[in-house]
């Protein structure tokens, strides 16, 4: 496994990098900058602030010193914030958005399975067709429109949730922003979960095991973890899809997150904080999908060096 492991590491590095050179000179390459204002600053203080900032040197001067930045996990100052830097302003966003982008996937995980194993289980036809048909709604509502729908009808129609803020993370302020994350995670998953799991229950050794009379609660812990992997499988197209989606909910939801500063670095054209993101949701993605590869490595011996090499 450590091998495995090790190996997983060194193929993300350079898609790390292909990541970081790729956001960096699309950023600087694009019109405009980030001391372009409505009304146009002074000459000479727009020349003062780019020297400053080091904008006024050779575009690969400036991807070498960022590297070198990068080294010492110094993401630079904030061109919008002046008085902050990228890894201040994240000191604060990273933890809220991690905090509902974990509750969001664990969520979907665990409705999603049941959802889908409730429908594989079922005898007659209604039960698949139910998940069927709510997980292609669920996937067809973008974020969005999810969104406005919760906060009209628990925030402004029944009361019983406010339709935006954090107020320091109170739970109630979490329910909305988390269950928009989720429903279309818990969409899929639940599709997933139902059509790996009918098609482990139709394997020969759980057919034995049913022939044997087996309780149907063993026989279901058997099928799922043979019908497990592909669901397993979609956690890390999940994380990048909640992290994505994290920047529409919290700009709704009016939550102090990564998203926030994302939409206002895109705006303002602050180089080092957009870069900042993306680095660190490459960075988040990269990481689930490890954890990801480990379980699969667990879960089927198969995927692991040691066992293709034998």
């Amino acid at each position: 496994m450590l091998r495995f492991f090790l190996a997983r590491v060194l193929t993300a590095v350079p898609a790390l990098l292909i990541i970081i050179a790729l956001a960096f000179f699309l950023m600087r390459l694009a019109p405009g900058g980030p001391f372009d204002t409505e009304r146009a600053l002074d000459p000479e203080i727009a020349k003062n602030l780019r020297r400053i900032y080091k904008l006024d040197r050779p575009l690969l001067e400036q991807f070498w010193l960022y590297l070198q930045s990068l080294a010492r996990f110094d993401l630079g100052p904030s061109l919008h914030w002046r008085d902050f830097s990228v890894n201040e302003l994240f000191a604060k966003a990273l933890p809220v958005s991690a905090a509902l982008g974990a509750k969001a996937i664990v969520l979907a995980l665990l409705i999603g399975a049941a959802l889908g194993a409730a429908g594989a289980m079922s005898k007659g036809p209604i039960g698949p067709r139910l998940v069927d048909g709510a997980a292609l709604v669920g996937i067809a509502l973008p974020a969005f429109v999810i969104a406005p729908l919760l906060q009209l009808a628990f925030g402004l129609t029944l009361h019983v949730l406010p339709v935006g803020g954090w107020n320091d993370g109170a739970w109630q302020n979490q329910i909305l922003p988390v269950a928009t994350l989720a429903l279309p995670q818990i969409a899929i998953v639940a599709r997933l979960m139902q059509a790996s799991l009918r098609g482990a229950l139709a394997m020969p050794h759980i057919r034995t095991l049913r022939a044997f009379g087996m309780p149907r609660t063993h026989v279901l812990a058997h099928a799922m973890r043979a019908g497990f992997p592909p669901v397993v499988s979609y956690l890390g197209l999940a994380a990048a899809n909640v992290l994505t989606g994290s920047v529409v909910v919290e700009t709704i939801f009016g939550i102090p997150g990564m998203g926030r500063y994302f939409v206002y670095g895109a705006l303002g054209r602050d180089y080092t904080l957009v870069m900042g993101t993306v680095i660190v949701v490459a960075v988040a993605v990269m990481l689930f999908n490890l954890l990801v590869d480990l379980i699969l490595a667990w879960l089927d011996p198969r995927l692991r060096p040691q066992s293709r090499a034998g």
